[in-house]
């Protein structure tokens, strides 16, 4: 047995096991490219680094090829050939033109992370940037992808005969194609429900889920909308044990009791899946729990006569995940009074809201030793129709370490679940901003933030595991400081202040730095009780740099690996 490293150390590999095989929650997702099962690649990604990363394992002792085709032959792929030598490890990053052996790459922008070679396999681990670095590199979309491989029997590279094979696979929005065999579903939907002829409406439904006789995880949360052009986004929250009673009304016309998200759908977005380390529980102990449904209908045309059965798919297993999956609300805390509003005719206006996690001790039932981390999976990000970019932000010891998702673009029309790649764990101490910009240049008013699909908000919903007695994290400016600021006595005054406003470039920033500045509160919450503590915003940097701009480190590590390249002699033919 020879094994070899690669000079870098390794990702971190996740020990615990789920199904039989080993976690990475770094490289959450995994397929076989082949019928035999000889050849699998796991992969994980960065969207905010621009990095996705792979893990090559093929049942041989010989070199291994791997790469991407417009049509799953040879020309015009991108391809990576390495494996482990009597004289080392060896990788390049490669172009065809044709089938001929490929051509060294004039840039090596991809960065090994290790080779190895044990019992029987060769394992290839690398990066590279997803968007690609040069001409010769291969652009990774949200469509999927052709992805194409070959091996040899020995490190003479040379032709791989039957030794091939090509497989469609989406990389960045992968969705497993083989079902669970236990799999069943349940519904929480709406019944009949005639949707008011007025603009904006939010149906609350409190309703049981199904008597289960043992535990089991919901793995996979599908839409089941029959009125596309009505349905704007829903909302499944667990209620607390003292709500009893099964009941249908207008949402936020009383105190809202259930608070722990448990499922996010927003308009355009279709099935989402969880990762194979963690489902969300439901148990023969929460029978008897009450749910309640959220749906928000935009009627913009105010139509009369509209019948909805909408709701939520929850497909569950008996194959129980390692972890219990959650999730928690973060971000600006929605008011239904005008305590915040956003200025006309501004092409970019931010808004903030702030997790810190130190205050999440306090607020869980069980020791504040027992609190653990969270491995943040996925995302859904929610503003209304002003807003244009999303980011949350990842702060630890007062440093800007990450963002664990940024949206650039965002899309009132397409609210998606977007599912982070990998896991990125965030440590209890550390603290999370959202951050939100609004373009209102095509309106006169303020837009005050609410529940309307006119007003505004800024959440990201963040699916996590292990799960935690936790449902929501977030702040809100403190309401008598920002009055004070703006010259205002009383709530009365400020709305008049703030409507009467002239909104020019100074006076925009600096209420919006007014915003940012003063003390906020911070919310951290429960089904059974809620805390209020303060803090202050931290200055977020600039969005994440692209991954082709690389550190000397990375450019000695490379110039290292072409030294080890002059080994072999390559003559491979992928096709």
């Amino acid at each position: 047995m020879m094994v070899v490293s690669a000079l870098f150390m390794p990702l971190l590999v996740f020990l615990g096991r789920t199904s039989g095989a080993d976690v990475d929650p770094t490289l959450p997702f995994s397929e076989h490219l082949d019928s035999n099962l000889k050849v699998q690649l796991s992969w994980g990604f960065d969207l905010v680094k621009d990095t996705i990363t792979f893990k090559v394992t093929v049942n041989t002792t010989g070199w291994v090829g791997f790469g991407f085709s417009p049509n799953g032959g040879m020309a015009g792929s991108d391809i990576f050939i390495g494996g482990v030598g009597p004289d080392g490890i060896y990788f390049s990053d490669r172009n065809a033109d044709g089938n001929v052996m490929p051509a060294v790459d004039e840039k090596q922008d991809s960065k090994v992370l290790s080779l190895t070679e044990a019992n029987g396999q060769t394992m290839m681990k690398f990066q590279r940037s997803i968007n690609g670095c040069d001409k010769n590199d291969f652009s990774i979309t949200e469509m999927p992808i052709n992805l194409i491989y070959a091996y040899g029997t020995t490190d003479d590279i040379s032709y791989h005969q039957s030794r091939r094979g090509t497989k469609e696979v989406n990389l960045l929005n992968y969705m497993p194609r083989s079902s669970v065999p236990d799999s069943k579903y349940f519904e929480m939907k709406v019944t009949n429900f005639t949707i008011p002829a007025i603009n904006t409406y939010y149906l609350c439904k409190i309703m049981n889920l199904p008597v289960f006789d043992r535990k089991y995880h919901i793995y996979r949360i599908e839409p089941v909308i029959q009125n596309q052009d009505f349905v704007h986004h829903m909302l499944l929250y667990r209620c607390p044990p003292s709500v009893t009673k099964f009941s249908e009304m207008q949402c936020y016309t009383e105190e809202t009791k259930c608070s722990q998200a448990i499922a996010v759908w927003g308009v355009g977005g279709g099935a989402s899946e969880f990762p194979e380390a963690a489902g969300l529980p439901v148990d023969k102990d929460g029978n008897g729990t009450f749910y309640r449904l959220e749906v928000h209908y935009n009627n913009p045309n105010k139509i009369a006569g509209v019948v909805d059965n909408s709701g939520l798919r929850l497909y569950y297993t008996a194959q129980l995940r390692q972890y219990d999956a959650a999730v928690l609300q973060t971000g600006l805390m929605v008011t239904l009074g005008k305590l915040y509003g956003i200025p006309p005719n501004i092409s970019a206006f931010l808004t903030y809201g702030m997790c810190d996690t130190t205050y999440i001790p306090q607020i869980l039932s069980q020791s504040p030793t027992g609190a653990k981390d969270l491995q943040v999976f996925a995302a859904y990000l929610h503003t209304h129709l002003a807003g244009r970019k999303m980011r949350v932000a990842h702060f630890r010891d007062g440093e800007q370490i990450d963002y664990l998702v940024q949206n650039e673009h965002y899309n009132f029309e397409f609210q998606q679940l977007t599912n982070l790649g990998k896991s990125k764990k965030v440590q209890l101490g550390d603290k999370l901003v959202v951050e939100c910009t609004y373009d209102t240049n095509n309106r006169t008013g303020l837009t005050w933030g609410g529940l309307g699909t006119n007003n505004e908000m800024c959440l990201a919903f963040l699916y996590y595991y292990p799960a935690m007695e936790l449902s929501t994290c977030k702040s809100f400016p403190k309401p008598q400081a920002l009055m004070s600021e703006m010259g205002a006595a009383n709530a009365t005054d400020w709305i008049k202040i703030m409507s009467m406003k002239v909104w020019d470039n100074s006076s925009v920033l600096e209420y919006q730095q007014i915003l940012k500045r003063i003390d906020q509160n911070v919310f951290v919450g429960n089904l059974e009780s809620n805390l209020m503590n303060t803090g202050k915003i931290p200055d977020l940097k600039l969005s994440q740099s692209s991954s082709c701009v690389r550190s000397k480190a990375v450019i000695l590590h490379s110039a290292v690996m072409e030294i080890l390249l002059l080994g072999p002699t390559l003559s491979l033919i992928l096709y």
